[in-house]
């Protein structure tokens, strides 16, 4: 299903060439032709040196079946070429035309009610429409032929934030097909699911659906196949289009597709197999006290899931439009924001999008250019980035750091423990990955993500903020890490099922209960949102556990009062500790950067101010300023300031969301 492409695979250097790609999504096709030759003004003075050209175009380079309109995307194109600004050429396929749903209306996606989802929005179509996929393929086939070897072309950029789940006919037939492969016989599938429960057993292939509405609780383990299932349909489809503009393109050319950050349908370390350049869609909301850690998360997963440089595919100059209340960034956050993706990896950096749209549903959403124009802040600081990255660029690009620590990440796990019938609501995937990754990040030390099968031996700790359901493969993985003398620190609901969702005997794998010394789960004590229970170190949040301990295994830290007196909330065996609670913000920090000291780890730059952030990339240090306030901070030995080029000795002062980068 998946093929790859011999010989040597294109990455971002091919496209980047010694820049930082700078620029962003360009729909030229939503204004007058005279409005592009100013475009190319503002854009060359802006230092950009990328655009995305035809995301959303399908309706407009097949006005109707089988016609193809390329005249102006020639145009385009050359006029790209003849002003030095590369071409991230994107297959249009995320948004079908209408005439394709009124004329085919299967290819047109069903939610889990049998409602159909129309045109008139974006991301209208089936996955699984064998109709949709031909004349997906159609397109783009002519889209490569026409434009695979032109000069201004650097990347391809397949579709648009894969995201549609399909309930409809024809993805049943797929899930069906899917599960044969998977399962093999209907007895292994039956043995997978656990459809003895509730009168369920399948006897026949045709019986089974798409996890549809019902009337109770739907199986866990139909939902969970379900959701591995519409990951790989879209997958299929990316890879289809992306195999096309291999066919016609010089083996130069990465090819790419955009994840959104953290999205639960998409099993990305997969996908990111397939890619040539990994790239993130990135939108912290400037009001948010921790957008910088959000986004910090965000690209320390990407650059984990690229094993090296990333793309940054598009954020927000100023505002979005989809949140309840849409503010703007303040002055220099966006240039702070995107230092920082900078900082942790990224090759690229671009936008939704080029010029702010006047009509359609994201015409208040920020372009790089605002409504107010060339005056206006918007684009005057996109102005300043675009010359800084430039002065940047050949100093930082290709440049790969790893981090001392891995944090566990992984979609079965995170989809098997969301099921609708879980001990509670308020243990979310999402909620507790973030919650960890910003004590670590607040406590100033550098992370990578893995996956729990990924060899962990470079790393000297490992974090498991939640893992609820591993394979046996992963369960031999972290015992071997830990035999080969790794820390591990895991928090509560880990090792709790297998990878169907079937609850291990005990509660948790016995092999995990060993290796922390845990003699016998008794019960799971899940806590209401704002309750907390008392430890002698700390409030514990969220869940509670109750726990007999093996006799040499050490409870580092015991409830105080309650059903879990004396009980171990933290419990430690060698150099494997488990959390049975989630400890308030500051002391899960605490904790976790005592176990990290004594595992070898220290931060970047000690004794650092609040709201700086210290990030080493290559042989640069990045020093971040989140604050509103100017700070100094101390540094040894001399440094040159790459943005300034003034020599940096013994301190620096960065103002209101400032930022050096430092080079010996």
């Amino acid at each position: 299903m998946l093929a790859s492409r011999p010989g040597r695979r294109a990455t971002l250097a091919d496209a980047a060439r010694g820049r930082i790609l700078f620029g962003g999504d360009y729909n030229p096709e939503q204004w007058p032709e005279e409005t592009w030759h100013e475009d190319v003004r503002l854009m060359k003075d802006a230092g950009v040196n990328s655009v995305t050209l035809g995301v959303f175009s399908w309706a407009k380079l097949e006005p109707r079946p089988g016609e193809r309109d390329f005249g102006w995307l020639d145009t385009l194109m050359d006029l790209m070429r003849d002003n030095g600004i590369g071409v991230v050429l994107a297959t249009p396929t995320s948004s079908p035309p209408p005439w394709l749903g009124r004329l085919h209306p299967e290819t047109l996606p069903r939610d889990e009610d049998g409602r159909t989802e129309w045109w008139g929005g974006r991301q209208h179509f089936s996955h699984s429409s064998a109709v949709y996929r031909r004349h997906a393929a159609a397109i783009t086939e002519d889209l490569a032929a026409r434009y695979g070897r032109h000069p201004a072309l650097t990347m391809w950029h397949i579709n648009n934030e894969y995201c549609t789940y399909d309930y409809g006919d024809e993805a049943a037939a797929r899930f069906r097909r899917w599960l044969r492969d998977r399962h093999g016989s209907l007895d292994a599938l039956n043995a997978a699911w656990g459809t003895a429960f509730w009168s369920q057993g399948y006897a026949d292939w045709e019986e089974i659906l798409p996890p549809r509405h019902a009337h109770y609780l739907r199986n866990p383990g139909q939902v969970l196949d379900f959701k591995r299932f519409t990951s790989d349909m879209l997958l299929e489809c990316y890879v289809a289009e992306r195999d096309i503009v291999r066919r016609h393109t010089p083996p130069h050319i990465p090819v790419t597709t955009n994840f959104m950050p953290l999205w639960a349908g998409q099993d990305a370390w997969r996908w990111a197999e397939e890619e040539d350049v990994v790239s993130v869609d990135l939108y912290p909301d400037p009001r948010d006290p921790f957008g910088a850690q959000q986004g910090a998360l965000v690209q320390d997963l990407t650059r984990s899931q690229a094993r090296g440089p990333w793309m940054l595919m598009e954020q927000a100059a100023g505002a979005v439009n989809w949140r309840g209340v849409n503010h703007p960034k303040p002055r220099g956050l966006n240039r702070l924001w995107s230092l920082q993706a900078v900082a942790r990896g990224a090759d690229a950096v671009c936008y939704f999008q080029w010029r702010q749209s006047r009509q359609g549903a994201e015409k208040f959403h920020s372009g790089m250019v605002g409504h107010a124009g060339e005056q206006g802040r918007t684009y005057q600081e996109i102005k300043r980035l675009g010359n800084e990255l430039a002065l940047i660029g050949a100093q930082v690009t290709g440049s790969h750091s790893r981090g001392d620590i891995a944090i566990l990440h992984d979609w079965d796990s995170w989809w098997a423990g969301a099921h609708e019938a879980r001990l509670s609501t308020l243990v979310d995937h999402t909620r507790i990955l973030t919650a960890w990754h910003r004590a670590l990040w607040q406590a100033r030390l550098a992370t990578d993500f893995a996956r729990p099968e990924h060899d962990l031996s470079a790393y000297r700790l490992v974090v498991v903020p939640q893992a609820y359901a591993l394979t046996d493969a992963a369960i031999d993985n972290l015992l071997a890490y830990v035999r080969d003398g790794g820390t591990l620190v895991s928090g509560f609901l880990t090792g709790i099922a297998d990878e169907h969702d079937r609850v291990r005997t005990g509660g948790m794998d016995a092999r995990l209960r060993e290796l922390f010394g845990i003699r016998t789960l008794h019960e799971w004590w899940p806590l209401d949102e704002g309750e907390s229970v008392e430890t002698d170190a700390f409030p514990g949040t969220l869940w509670s556990e109750e726990i007999e301990k093996d006799e040499d295994a050490s409870a580092e830290v015991t409830y105080k009062g309650g059903e879990l007196d004396g009980m171990p909330a933290v419990l430690r065996r060698g150099r494997a500790h488990y959390l049975s609670t989630l400890p308030e913000p500051d002391a899960l920090r605490e904790l976790l950067t005592g176990i990290a000291a004594e595992a070898g780890v220290r931060p970047v730059l000690p004794g650092l101010p609040d709201q700086v952030e210290a990030v080493r990339r290559g042989d640069l240090l990045f020093l971040l300023n989140h604050g509103r306030d100017a700070v100094t901070v101390e540094l040894p030995g001399s440094h040159r300031d790459l943005l300034t080029q003034a020599t940096v000795e013994g301190s620096c002062t960065l103002d209101r969301y400032g930022v050096v980068v430092l080079g010996p």
